[in-house]
């Protein structure tokens, strides 16, 4: 970086002058600030792309201000656009730098000339307001060598004739441009390979601009060599130079500076005198090394060649063929002369000379030619196997044959094909098939054509008969059913099989490829080239057990033909599953007294599984001394009789294990709940017996309860709902006592007259279905106000046992569920053998309870006796019936 701190920079030698020097005025502060008005300027030289933070000059200093005022100088940059691109300025020194971003001249200042000069101008304010300045800052851009000289395109193509002088000189229009200046642009041109036969010549016009030209060296021949490639170099003059290349291609072009010439001038040809018509004798060929339209040749017969001979040989004009033109007759010539012209623009003709020599044809065996129906090529015919019976193949021409000559022609070899005469054609014979053609079996045939006349001369001609593959044969599988088993839960993309099918045909027409039918499944899939049968995913079997669907094996012919395979996939199970109850629980309602080994109830369980997987045993895990289970059907059945009043539920947990190995399980709970049957009749626990006997005092007044008849019954529900009537009496007025139906309390109705024994004969009922059962007890009461013998009163009952009752009992119409007819102790007999069977125990009960009442009665002489009846007692409570005695004797 250049810099002029005294106002006097040096300039550059191609721009020119400046001749500006700056003056800086060495004044102090206070001179700046009385002529503030008067702008200063300075000029600072910079490369172009210098570095951030580059030092370009100190305004403060080349002002030559004094930094010890107060208040100290201020710099302020006003464009703050160009401040923050190309230059930084510190506001307390006034010291330029370079920004982040380099100065690039050709970008700045991109139409700018040599003698212009690139100049960056900034506007400083020198401040506070008391020192204020402007000053006018131009900072020149000097120019680097940064850019390479560069071509408008990459390729330069350039046109020069054949026939270009010596010397010719021309421009290169596409020269290269460099947007450095001066030596740093483009100052010379050069060929990287000249190959001897051109050069490079730079010339510089008005302008300063270098055109390049192009200088032929040596003579050119476009025959030789038709176009030239190579690079063209533009060099700049910067130190080190820069390069800029293209390349330049130097197509010579032609000029018709050739004539045909023939590659052989003399031709010699011999021709049989039996040669058809239209038979090829030669082909002339003239060559001209011009291009276009200067190598365009034409061929005609010189004038001396006479007029019949040229009727006799046919000369094609382009290409040079000569054909035999008609049949030659032997007897009038055996030589021909032909002279042929090559002509071409503005030549002089090249001239060729053809022999022709006709050699006579001696009679001699006979001559086959044949003609080909179906398609040959080198003496090998081509059929379809797919051509129908008797479809011809070639015609046979028997030639050289004499009048009258009888010639016999005929076939050699082995084959469905004949040879016989067409029609009624002379020495014409057609070969055609007898049979359908099977490439499968026989691809290829060889046949002779055999011609002999009588003199025993013969000929022979070989034909092959090549037999054409159609796709007549359709893919056939080994198995059209393929069974397949797999076992359940396989791991996806398990191999199933290989299918294979093969075709007879040849080629693609032989290639099979394996497709699955619509109908199958998208878990499975087949390889289409190797016929691999897998399956995508997890089988179950208990999903589905067997898969059916289609496999197609399709062969590349055209049409295509297929056949078909039938893929059966059978799952195998797998013990997966564990055996499973219907329910989670079971529940069995069985009446009491149900037979033992009966059906209590059917416990239903399932395996999914097949085989011994699904098989099912159960098993009580407890219980199995009083149940046991039908493992066949699953019936629970108990081996004996059950009775409710024992026991009235049972919980069995049932075991259900598979067959697999390892087995599967599974457990239940199997609750068994009796049902109440009426198999108990009531037990009456009071009176506690028939020789039981209650006070009650003559004076108690009627709708007095006097005592109750307890019973219990150990069945439930309606079974053990109790009901109480008195179905006899002895003693007392009709209606002198009413008894509760539903708590047995039996209540005075009417005033008793009379003292002495009164009897009650009570029958004590269940509500059973399908019929109640019952007990009776007899209730005793012995009216009088005191107990004064106490064995009168057992001898009364004793008696009593025999004496009758009334047949027709009292109480109809004092039951609230309906009168009752009852005779009157139908069943007495038994009665009194019960009682007298009873006697010994109720005596000596009686004389125990006499003895204590006794004894009661001496330690309350002037003491009545007052007797609480019981009205209720508790269920199966001994305690209570205790307690509600307290007031009865009991004899």
């Amino acid at each position: 970086m250049n810099m002029s701190n005294s106002g006097h920079p040096s300039l550059s030698k191609r721009g020119g002058l400046w001749g500006l020097c700056v003056i800086l005025l060495y004044t102090s502060p206070l001179s700046c600030f009385a002529n503030f008005s008067q702008a200063k300027e300075l000029i600072y030289k910079i490369k172009e792309g210098l570095p951030r933070g580059t030092f370009i000059g100190a305004i403060g200093v080349d002002l030559n201000l004094d930094f010890s005022v107060e208040p100290p100088f201020l710099f302020n940059l006003p464009q703050k656009k160009v401040s923050e691109q190309y230059v930084n300025l510190n506001n307390t020194t006034g010291e330029l730098y370079t920004s982040a971003t380099g100065i690039d001249r050709e970008t700045l200042c991109p139409d700018n000339s040599e003698g212009r000069g690139c100049v960056l101008s900034l506007d400083v304010f020198v401040l506070p307001q008391q020192y204020f300045q402007l000053v006018k800052v131009k900072i020149l851009i000097e120019d680097v060598n940064d850019n390479r000289p560069k071509f408008p395109v990459d390729e330069i193509c350039m046109s020069v004739p054949e026939n270009t002088p010596i010397n010719a000189r021309y421009a290169v229009e596409q020269s290269a441009v460099d947007p450095d200046l001066g030596l740093n642009g483009v100052q010379t041109y050069w060929l990287v390979n000249d190959f001897g036969m051109f050069t490079l010549d730079v010339e510089e016009n008005e302008g300063g601009e270098l055109t390049p030209f192009l200088i032929v060296t040596e003579a050119l021949d476009r025959e030789t060599q038709s176009e030239y490639i190579t690079d063209i170099i533009a060099e700049d003059g910067g130190t080190p130079p820069l390069l800029g290349a293209a390349t330049f291609k130097i197509v010579i072009t032609d000029v018709n500076d050739n004539c045909p010439q023939f590659k052989e001038s003399q031709m010699n040809i011999t021709l049989h005198g039996n040669t058809t018509k239209g038979g090829h004798l030669a082909r002339l060929h003239a060559f001209d090394p011009d291009l276009g339209a200067n190598a365009q040749i034409s061929y005609a017969y010189s004038e001396r060649v006479p007029r019949d001979t040229r009727s006799l040989f046919h000369l094609d004009r382009i290409t040079g063929v000569i054909k035999l033109a008609r049949k030659i007759n032997t007897g009038t010539a055996s030589f021909y002369k032909l002279t042929i012209l090559a002509n071409g623009p503005g030549c002089i003709p090249a001239v060729a000379t053809i022999t022709v020599n006709i050699i006579q044809v001696v009679t001699g065996p006979p001559a086959v030619i044949p003609r080909y129906i179906a398609p040959e090529k080198d003496g090998v015919v081509t059929i379809k196997e797919s051509e129908p019976v008797f479809s011809p193949i070639a015609f046979f021409t028997v030639k050289n044959t004499e009048i009258n000559q009888r010639v016999d022609c005929h076939l050699e070899g082995s084959g469905p094909f004949r040879l016989g005469p067409y029609q009624l054609l002379k020495n014409e014979y057609l070969l055609e098939t007898t049979e359908p053609l099977d490439y499968e079996k026989t691809q290829e045939y060889e046949l002779t054509v055999v011609a002999k006349n009588t003199r025993d001369l013969a000929i022979k001609t070989v034909l092959k008969v090549q037999v054409l593959d159609e796709n007549d044969n359709a893919p056939v599988f080994q198995q059209s059913m393929l069974k397949i088993s797999v076992e359940e839960n396989n791991p996806p993309n398990t191999f199933l099989a290989q299918l294979q099918a093969t075709d007879q045909d040849s080629g693609s027409q032989g290639e099979v490829l394996y497709l699955l039918g619509g109908d199958t499944p998208g878990i499975f899939t087949v390889d289409r080239v190797t016929g691999v049968l897998s399956v995508t995913t997890s089988l179950d079997r208990e999903e589905k057990e067997t898969y059916r669907f289609i496999v197609r094996a399709v062969d590349q012919g055209t049409p295509r033909r297929e056949s078909i395979a039938t893929v059966v996939v059978t799952v195998q199970d797998r013990n997966d599953n564990s055996p499973r109850f219907i329910n989670k629980d079971f529940t069995f309602f069985v009446p009491e007294n149900f037979p033992g080994f009966g059906e209590i109830g059917v416990l239903s369980v399932t395996d999914p599984d097949a085989g011994e997987n699904g098989w099912v045993a159960l098993s009580i895990l407890n219980g199995s001394d009083i149940f046991m289970i039908d493992t066949g059907r699953g019936a629970l059945r108990a081996k004996t009789s059950l009775d409710r009043e024992q026991q009235g539920s049972y919980q069995l947990w049932i075991e259900a294990v598979d067959g697999g190995k390892p087995a599967l399980s599974c457990v239940t709970m199997v609750t068994v709940l009796l049902l109440d049957v009426n198999d108990n009749p009531p037990i009456v626990l009071f009176p506690q017996s028939n020789q039981s006997y209650m006070l009650v005092l003559p004076n108690t007044l009627p709708g007095t309860s006097i005592t109750e008849v307890y019973a219990v019954d150990k069945d439930t529900g309606m079974n053990a709902v109790i009901a109480y009537t008195i179905i006899k009496r002895k003693g007392g007025e009709h209606g002198s006592f009413a008894i509760d139906p539903e708590t047995g309390n039996i209540t005075l109705k009417r005033e008793l007259n009379n003292r002495g024994l009164y009897s009650l004969l009570v029958k004590v009922s269940d509500h059973g279905q399908p019929e109640p059962l019952h007990s009776t007890v007899m209730v005793n009461f012995f009216v009088n106000e005191t107990v004064s013998n106490e064995s009168y009163i057992q001898s009364l009952l004793t008696r009593e046992a025999d004496i009758e009752v009334e047949e027709r009992p009292w109480y109809i119409g004092q039951m609230r569920e309906g009168p009752e007819r009852y005779e009157l102790f139908p069943c007495q007999p038994v009665i009194i053998a019960l009682s007298v069977t009873c006697l010994g125990l109720f005596f000596a009960v009686v004389t125990l309870t006499f003895y204590i009442c006794c004894r009661r009665c001496k330690g309350h002489q002037k003491k009545r006796l007052e007797v609480e009846i019981p009205l209720k007692i508790k269920n199966d409570s001994m305690q209570a019936v205790n307690r509600k005695l307290r007031p009865i004797s009991n004899i």
